[in-house]
């Protein structure tokens, strides 16, 4: 197997603010690995959070050794078999390696990859859609918007710095959409002082469950607050891979499952049969990525309780079509691999 990689620009149709930064952009690297003719791809995107830059992603995914593999199902199997079947790399290459050998062994098989991981109906799944921190006018606006064009959850950023106009922007998009199901996401802004007091406003607005509500790096914290919190918490910083998750089941509700951080298909698999019964459910989640980038999980969407698959929909452009979103429901196709193919652009000739 050989593989090539290219590096690409990603703008967000505009900025996309939540309570530790705002995003107006970020990098992608696609992988391309070829073998007998045929192609896989998968989609790496920049973190400043997990420390993953351009040059870091092209150095680590340069330096996978897919050479020792015969063809790309024997890649699968050892990361069905191996902890680390591409040594110590971050889980954002390791799913971008899977991803791509995934893609390129559905083709081989001339199968799509749920098939591959034993589903027989393609997922199909309604994503909550991200409203960031905002204007009260802008949030309720795009609520409405949202609602008229199908979505049936959105999905709320919280944590300004005046904790009164998160419930004020929570109010007028429920009034905005009032048959939405909402979902809240502070990204650890609230000490749990602030979330006791906040959470029961929330839950009195009909908001469904919240991500994250106390700062990363306390586990017991958030499970505690899970316990007497009057509307579900799923735990997202604090759930980075399986050993997180593990001492987590059964003590919050739900698990944000990211490919990008958990590494891959595999290990969200392994996720969901660890809390299998707890008591504890799945989000599927993911980064400001492209279709290519979000499709690996598509592809697990009938697994979890909450699907969050909008990245690709903040894009201005996205350079990749095949998993559906825009009228809130993302799904996976009857083509093999993926589903998904590059769009071409073409310039007039004059």
């Amino acid at each position: 197997m050989k593989s090539t990689l290219r590096t690409v620009r990603l703008e967000l149709a505009e900025p996309l603010r939540i309570s530790r930064s705002t995003m107006a952009a970020r990098d992608a690297v696609w992988l391309t690995v070829e073998h007998d003719g045929l192609r896989g791809h998968g989609e790496a995107v920049t973190s400043v959070y997990q420390k993953l830059g351009t040059e870091t992603l092209l150095r680590l995914l340069t330096a996978v050794d897919l050479g020792r593999f015969a063809a790309p199902e024997s890649a699968l199997d050892a990361l069905r078999a191996e902890e680390k079947p591409f040594g110590d790399v971050p889980p954002a290459v390791t799913a971008t390696v899977e991803a791509a050998l995934l893609d390129l062994t559905g083709k081989r098989a001339g199968v799509p990859v749920h098939r591959l991981l034993g589903a027989t109906v393609p997922p199909v799944a309604a994503t909550a859609r991200t409203i960031g921190i905002t204007a009260l006018s802008r949030a309720a606006a795009e609520a409405r918007r949202l609602a008229a064009s199908g979505f049936q959850v959105i999905k709320v950023k919280a944590g300004a710095p005046d904790p009164e106009e998160d419930v004020e922007r929570v109010r007028v998009i429920r009034d905005a959409a009032p048959r939405a199901r909402l979902l809240l996401d502070p990204n650890g802004a609230w000490t749990p002082a602030q979330a006791d007091a906040l959470l029961p406003r929330f839950a009195g607005l009909g908001v469904e469950a919240v991500e994250q509500p106390v700062a990363p790096g306390d586990p017991e914290a958030l499970a505690a607050l899970a316990e007497r919190a009057p509307l579900p918490v799923i735990a997202d910083e604090d759930a980075v891979g399986l050993d997180d998750v593990r001492r987590l089941a059964g003590r919050v509700h739900g698990v944000n499952v990211k490919l990008a951080k958990c590494g891959g298909v595999h290990a969200a698999l392994r996720i969901a049969e660890s809390v299998e019964g707890s008591g504890t459910e799945l989000m599927l989640g993911c980064l400001t990525a492209s279709s290519l980038g979000l499709a690996p999980a598509v592809h697990l969407a009938d697994r979890a309780r909450w699907t969050d698959l909008d990245g690709h929909l903040l894009l201005a452009h996205d350079p990749w079509t095949g998993i559906g979103g825009t009228d809130g429901v993302v799904r996976t196709t009857g083509r093999p691999g993926l589903g998904v193919e590059e769009v071409v652009v073409r310039e007039d000739v004059a």
